[in-house]
């Protein structure tokens, strides 16, 4: 019986590993109240001044706002499944946010009848894995209808 490798995120403190309720990581400045994903150590907003950043969970559905294919495997440091698979990567415009962030689609979902507008939600799924461990990365998908 084969042994069941460990999830492991791919990015460390990027995104929460909860598997009913997974949710990108980001910090927000007490200030001035602007989100940065990812993190960053100081507000860059140059009205505030401020640097006081608090973590906080980003909406983990947003809409379609662009999409493409990505068919040649990108340049190290970016770790890929061997034999290298073409994948979609979509942006998608959080909810309460109003940033766009971009993610792959996640593995088995059919982008052909993608449309902009449409609502996303973020999941957790295998970017790659190696003889001990799966490594887990968050990913998009359409909202069941």
């Amino acid at each position: 019986m084969a042994e069941s490798k460990a999830r492991v995120p791919a990015i460390e403190g990027w995104f929460r590993m909860d598997g009913s309720a997974p949710c990108l990581l980001g910090v927000r400045c007490r200030a001035c109240g602007t989100v940065y994903f990812p993190r960053e150590s100081f507000c860059r907003n140059p009205g505030c001044g401020h640097g006081e950043l608090e973590e906080t969970q980003l909406s983990r559905r947003g809409r379609l706002w662009s999409w493409t294919d990505n068919r040649y495997a990108p340049p190290p440091p970016f770790v890929a499944k061997q034999p290298f698979e073409p994948y979609t990567i979509a942006a998608v415009e959080l909810g309460a946010e109003k940033m766009v962030v971009l993610g792959q689609v996640a593995s088995g979902v059919d982008a052909s009848a993608f449309r902009v507008g449409q609502e996303m939600e973020l999941v957790l799924d295998a970017l790659f894995e190696d003889d001990t461990n799966e490594y887990v990365i968050w990913k998009w998908r359409p909202v069941a209808a």
